[in-house]
């Protein structure tokens, strides 16, 4: 983009390949627990109503959405979306994930004030985004004939560090949603003990995507800080 910066390429190589293994765990877990069927019978959908239900949410809707892993509570509208598989499906994998989003919802019923920041911060998240690496870059380039470019990189930095907090606050609200999740299908008998097990597992390797992500982007963080620093 701006000339080979091998530290960032050794970084965003190296949490690259993380990612990309956690997820393929991820989905190879999946795959194994969407053959172990539910003992009680009960699908996705009907699981995520019962649990929206026992926590007293009469206004939110679960609805199917195209897609595989494309499970996501939208606050805005009030929506739990199941994937269609997971929608439809009487499978320890569906129980899981239905049971995650619908955790999302309770925290937005209960005010859970990680999922409130997290909700604040995505308008800035979606623009600082798209520009903060062209500004790093851009002033990092500028420091080499203009004063001004050490401004123009510390700005660029503050934009990442602004997805790096985000990053972070998405960890509480993602291993919250879980622990829901899991408490409710274990206080309501919801699934066997081993059905409970696999539930346990295949939400653990979903919350080590956020962890991985949040590490990988405070570890470019600091790298560039440091770069910028040490041209000042």
């Amino acid at each position: 983009m701006f000339g080979f910066d091998i530290g960032y390429i050794v970084i965003a190589g190296f949490f690259g390949l993380l990612s990309m293994w956690v997820s393929n765990r991820l989905k190879s877990k999946f795959k194994k627990y969407s053959k172990v069927y539910l003992r009680n019978g009960m699908s996705g959908a009907e699981i995520a109503e019962k649990m929206l239900a026992d926590h007293g949410i009469r206004d939110v809707q679960v609805i199917s959405t195209p897609g595989m892993l494309t499970d996501h509570y939208n606050p805005v509208n009030k929506t739990v979306n199941l994937s269609e598989k997971v929608y439809g499906e009487r499978t320890t994998a569906a129980a899981a994930v239905a049971a995650h989003e619908c955790g999302h919802a309770v925290q937005h019923a209960t005010a859970y004030r990680w999922l409130g920041m997290r909700s604040k911060l995505v308008p800035i998240l979606n623009v600082t985004s798209r520009f903060s690496m062209w500004v790093i870059f851009g002033g990092l380039m500028l420091m080499q004939t203009t004063a001004i470019g050490g401004t123009i990189a510390w700005i660029g930095v503050a934009l990442y560090g602004i997805g790096t907090l985000f990053s972070f606050v998405t960890l509480p609200v993602e291993y919250d949603a879980s622990n829901r999740a899991l408490a409710w299908l274990t206080n309501k008998h919801v699934l066997s003990q081993e059905e409970y097990a696999g539930a346990a597992d295949a939400l653990k390797w979903a919350a080590r995507t956020y962890l991985v992500a949040a590490i990988g982007a405070l570890a470019t963080l600091i790298y560039f800080a440091m770069k910028v620093a040490n041209r000042d």
